[in-house]
């Protein structure tokens, strides 16, 4: 084998878990692979339901990476507007093989620029902002355009990394993964996403989440010095 296949993935307060969990699972299955997670400092960082995940890498001693990831959650709306973050990523964007987020963390690659009139995806509420950011947004669930690899909601964060585990090792090892973890779903009900949920499930999601959207939305505003 040969130089270790570097991934960096940002732990930040208030992630979502499974938008980093999912994909650090396998991702570090691929042979080769050293993944490090990366935050200001190596204290424990809490999750938005609690959990704590610890970094092992701050910003600053962060090695050269192959790749470069960012989970969503809540704690994007911080991120953002955090200009040592924003650079931290333009600067790990510029030699890395793969530039790379599951969920609204694609929102934050679009807030340093990195994702200026490319193909991309994020969590379906968030769609609209990502385009207002700059994105040309895709309501699918994995996109890729050149080094940007983008994931849909929480979930897709499997179906990410699987396709990258394919690009970076071959879809043979890929294969193997997905099989390891059993990844084979079968979910008990239909309507996991907008385009097959029943519309009050849809209402139900939007209505719940409105306060939440309406303070990222003011986030988007300010970055972009519009309101829509």
């Amino acid at each position: 084998m040969s130089d270790p296949f570097r991934i960096g993935m940002l732990v930040f307060p208030g992630l979502t878990q499974l938008d980093l969990t999912g994909p650090y699972e396998v991702l570090a299955r691929m042979q080769g692979a050293k993944v490090h997670l990366i935050w200001k400092t190596t204290d424990p960082v809490r999750s938005e339901h609690g959990m704590l995940l610890v970094p092992d890498r701050t910003l600053a001693e962060c090695p050269p990476l192959e790749m470069i990831f960012v989970p969503g959650g809540g704690g994007v709306n911080a991120l953002m507007e955090d200009a040592s973050v924003l650079e931290f990523l333009r600067s790990k964007a510029e030699s890395a093989r793969y530039v790379t987020s599951v969920c609204t963390g694609s929102l934050v690659l679009a807030a340093a620029g990195l994702l200026k009139n490319k193909q991309a995806t994020t969590h379906w509420l968030s769609l609209d902002l990502l385009a207002r950011l700059g994105a040309d947004a895709r309501k699918e669930r994995v996109v890729t355009d050149g080094k940007f690899i983008t994931g849909g909601g929480v979930t897709s964060g499997i179906d990410f990394a699987l396709q990258v585990a394919a690009l970076v090792r071959g879809e043979q090892e890929a294969r193997a993964i997905q099989l390891m973890i059993e990844y084979n779903p079968a979910p008990p009900f239909p309507g996991g996403h907008p385009s097959t949920a029943e519309p009050s499930t849809i209402d139900r999601v939007v209505r719940e989440r409105a306060g939440a959207m309406e303070k990222r939305r003011a986030v988007v505003d300010r970055i972009t010095g519009t309101s829509v």
